[in-house]
């Protein structure tokens, strides 16, 4: 094999790995793995003291039921145990998947320090922003519509 034939099945084999990992890595607090089937994710940070969290939840909630081309996933800022996550986000009416553990390093991210917060990721698994502060569900439509411009830009 040439030495460039080489590199590029590695490229190929780490770049595969990587999305494999990606997708396993993401389960939920039920111990269910997450399938992204190519959607566009919307990763909301939330914590039960927080005021504008519990303010932004019924807006996630109608926008991830409204766009099958959206997963919105849910990440408990405080990582409590999974019996008491899955208590706190019953309490807050959530109703999309919650995330067993924190998955900004996946996307190279750091875990947010204000909350709300939201981790916008491609359907490629590529991070592309992260929105800060409660979103309505407007804002979350014009953060996925400008995906889909830049994709179709590309």
């Amino acid at each position: 094999m040439k030495p460039w034939a080489a590199c590029l099945f590695l490229a190929a084999a780490i770049s595969g790995c990587d999305r494999d990992d990606r997708e396993q890595a993401l389960a939920t607090i039920d111990g269910e793995s997450v399938d992204t089937g190519g959607k566009v994710l919307l990763v909301n940070y939330w914590a039960e003291w927080c005021a504008p969290c519990r303010e932004e939840i019924p807006e996630l909630n109608r926008f991830d039921r409204a766009h099958d081309n959206v997963l919105v996933l849910g990440v408990n800022y405080d990582a409590p145990p999974a019996e008491q996550a899955r208590e706190q986000a019953g309490k807050l009416g959530i109703e999309f998947p919650v995330l067993a553990t924190d998955p900004a390093a996946t996307w190279g991210q750091q875990r947010p320090s204000v909350l709300p917060s939201t981790l916008v990721i491609g359907s490629d698994g590529r991070w592309v922003t992260t929105l800060v502060g409660p979103q309505t569900e407007a804002d979350l439509g014009r953060a996925v519509d400008n995906l889909a411009a830049d994709d179709n830009a590309h």
